[in-house]
């Protein structure tokens, strides 16, 4: 059961390193100060538009009666029942605290982007090394994912 975790947990990270990264981005700015403002954003956010958490269920499903009979025409009936529907939670204002969110980034001049992620290739050549300041992006850009967390962006040339 382990091994099967542990197999499981690496084949997503192998995802996670196709991904691209979706980040606020401020070319020259620091990647802390990047996060750091995200942080402040987020909980600003959250002290704007807090959390409404609603317990939903869907509706239930009827299962309808099942007749089975043998060979010798012995029938039993299987009386119909009703299946509960799932019990979920929903937060009816999320979307409007990832916009307060947005637009408090937008503020302070960071940008929403989606890097692609660098095919395996350029990833294996690139010594491994974390950004610190974000880098004027171009086409040719793509993002590498280390296994800490961090990332380094890079243009290919």
């Amino acid at each position: 059961m382990i091994h099967r975790l542990k197999t499981m947990v690496s084949f997503m990270a192998v995802l996670a390193g196709c991904a691209p990264l979706d980040t606020y981005y401020k070319p020259g700015a620091t990647v802390a100060n990047m996060q750091r403002t995200t942080t402040e954003c987020a909980v600003s956010a959250l002290e704007k538009v807090p959390p409404s958490t609603q317990l939903v269920r869907d509706p239930p499903q009827f299962v309808p009666p099942h007749q089975r009979c043998n060979s010798q025409g012995q029938c039993h009936v299987t009386p119909g029942y009703f299946v509960p529907g799932a019990v979920y939670e929903i937060d009816p204002n999320a979307q409007l605290r990832r916009r307060v969110v947005g637009q408090c980034m937008a503020d302070a001049g960071f940008d929403p982007v989606s890097i692609p992620a660098c095919p395996s290739s350029v990833a294996r050549a690139a010594p491994v090394m974390s950004t610190t300041t974000l880098p004027a992006l171009n086409a040719k850009s793509c993002a590498i994912r280390n296994r800490d967390g961090s990332f380094q962006i890079v243009t290919r040339g």
